[in-house]
């Protein structure tokens, strides 16, 4: 069996987090400083804190569904180990980490057929691969629309450019 769902869903992967245009990273660009720990009137969640969200469901899904399912959600390395939030010189660099042990597991895949093999998630069902690395892709892009909305707000920008 071949290869090609298997890349091109790796692909999509790294697209959704990383890519050009819409990504995740892409959408911090033009977060300022003073965003990073913010939220709007109404809101409760800030960018940081969206994004150890992110950070914190890579670590999860790679070692449930990839690994030895030893990774507990409030220890490190996927909680902070002084509890406190991450600064953003540290919070990008352990997301990006989070992504690519995550991008490395799905590529080390042997086929196609791997794709419908069953995983454990770190709720403790299982899953066809197919189903976690979709929900993975999506998830960086609903929370890459998420912080673009909450920068918008933030900075006041909140309309469309042709408005």
């Amino acid at each position: 069996m071949g290869r090609v769902a298997l890349d091109t869903l790796a692909s999509l992967l790294d697209e959704a987090f990383s890519g050009e245009s819409h990504s995740l990273l892409e959408n911090l660009s033009e977060v300022r400083p003073e965003d990073w720990d913010s939220t709007p009137t109404g809101g409760s969640r800030s960018i940081a804190a969206i994004l150890e969200h992110v950070g914190w469901a890579k670590w999860m899904y790679e070692n449930y569904a990839f690994g030895d399912a030893t990774l507990r959600g409030d220890v490190p390395p996927v909680w902070p180990a002084d509890g406190q939030p991450r600064s953003r010189d540290e919070l990008v660099p352990w997301l990006r980490k989070g992504h690519e042990r995550l991008a490395a597991s799905v590529r080390a895949l042997d086929d196609d057929a791997e794709l419908d093999r069953e995983r454990l998630t770190n709720w403790g069902e299982l899953r066809p691969t197919r189903w976690i690395v979709s929900a993975m892709i999506g998830h960086d892009s609903y929370h890459a629309g998420e912080i673009n909305h909450l920068r918008a707000l933030l900075q006041g920008s909140d309309r469309f450019p042709y408005e």
